[in-house]
């Protein structure tokens, strides 16, 4: 994903891949205008932060903290392949100068970059049978929705406009792919065919609509938005009617997170100062408070039998992973290791969970059994060749 800032300056580093602005924006405004493709700004510890640039320099719309390297790993419907997307940066031996996306077998064989082309490629998202991927291309100037078959065959590009479109999810029967757009002159939600036909506005409000989670028969649709200034979960049919706010609270609820059969949804949210996970009974009615420590807890995924969260922690001072029942008990940490492990996703049957994991200066996929044993590392990335230009790199863009 990538979207630029109209600023007087911006330092472009290995092929325009980092942009980082400086300089003066449009101005003010209560709404300001979002640019036309994402920003990954790069920091020390690995991270990327993603944003989405508006008119107004000092008002971006922060959208994640995603992972260099070999990062957001996405498990076929039928459990056999991982898909992700990569950087490999700095003149590494095997790959190019770009974010590329990435498929092997599950056992870590046969990797296959499905994109191979100059622009950003990012963010895969599985149709519900396994047969195609959308994805996040900046390959037309702008950053659009695309589609292509597992394979990479059969490219197809789903949306065309000047302002950034965002693929989030597919509807479980594969019907519709809801993806976020700033086509009107803020974040909405939008809904389209997989060939990119019969694209219809979702949400209709002042401030950013985000995160879009189809429940599992189809029905609904939760979401995150900062329509009353303040980010709230949100639930609707998925015609878009009936938008409820199922949080209100006057701290942050963000990231909404379906379990596998519809009965619950689990959240972050910071309502008591500090970033935890919650979830509540799709009734509205009950709410568990999943984990609970100083530090922040994040980014939260249900177990395919609906019973279990996983999920990510700062608790002891670096991310770990982190599972525990649906109702906040039987905590447990399942990894260990001496950096930051994030992105969990289930594999399809439940018995394995596949991360990422960062060490040494590089990131790489693993995937381990749900117990947190049997860990494999999937990829291996090898550190840049000049650590003088990497040094540079990260002086550069921590001024």
């Amino acid at each position: 994903m990538r979207l630029r800032f109209r600023v007087a300056a911006c330092l472009v580093i290995a092929g325009a891949l980092l942009a980082v602005a400086a300089g003066c924006g449009d101005g003010g405004g209560d709404s300001p205008t979002p640019r036309s493709r994402l920003t990954f700004i790069g920091r020390q510890n690995g991270d990327y932060d993603i944003r989405v640039p508006t008119s107004n320099f000092r008002l971006p719309v922060s959208l994640t903290h995603s992972l260099p390297w070999d990062s957001a790993p996405e498990w076929s419907p039928d459990g056999t392949q991982i898909a992700f997307y990569s950087d490999r940066l700095f003149n590494i031996l095997d790959r190019d100068n770009n974010v590329e996306i990435y498929v092997m077998d599950a056992d870590g064989d046969n990797l296959t970059n499905l994109t191979n082309d100059l622009s950003m490629d990012a963010f895969p998202i599985w149709s519900p049978d396994g047969t195609r991927i959308a994805f996040y291309s900046a390959r037309d100037g702008d950053g659009e929705v695309f589609v292509m078959n597992s394979d990479g065959t059969g490219l197809r590009q789903l949306t065309d406009n000047d302002s950034i479109d965002i693929p989030y999810s597919w509807s479980p029967d594969g019907s519709r792919i809801a993806f976020v757009s700033g086509r009107d002159r803020d974040l909405e939600i939008y809904l389209m065919n997989p060939d990119g036909s019969d694209q219809v506005r979702f949400t209709k409000a002042n401030g950013p609509d985000l995160n879009p989670a189809w429940s599992p028969d189809g029905e609904k649709i939760a979401f995150e938005s900062n329509r009353d200034g303040n980010s709230d979960i949100y639930v609707a049919n998925a015609d878009g009617s009936d938008q409820v706010n199922v949080t209100v609270r006057a701290l942050k609820d963000t990231n909404p997170s379906w379990s596998k059969d519809g009965v619950s949804l689990a959240f972050i949210s910071g309502r008591e100062g500090n970033d935890e996970v919650y979830v509540m009974d799709t009734s509205f009615s009950d709410l568990f408070k999943i984990s609970d420590a100083p530090r922040a807890d994040i980014d939260p995924s249900w177990s395919p039998d609906g019973f279990r969260v996983v999920f990510v922690s700062h608790r002891d001072f670096d991310r770990e992973i982190y599972i525990g029942n649906g109702d906040g008990t039987a905590v447990t940490r399942l990894t260990r290791s001496a950096g930051p492990d994030m992105q969990p996703a289930w594999s399809p049957d439940g018995t394995k969970i596949a991360f990422t994991s960062f060490s040494d200066r590089r990131r790489d996929v693993f995937v381990m059994s749900s117990d947190g044993g049997q860990v494999v590392q999937l990829t291996t990335d090898v550190n840049p060749q000049s650590n003088v230009l990497q040094g540079d790199l990260y002086a550069a863009l921590e001024q």
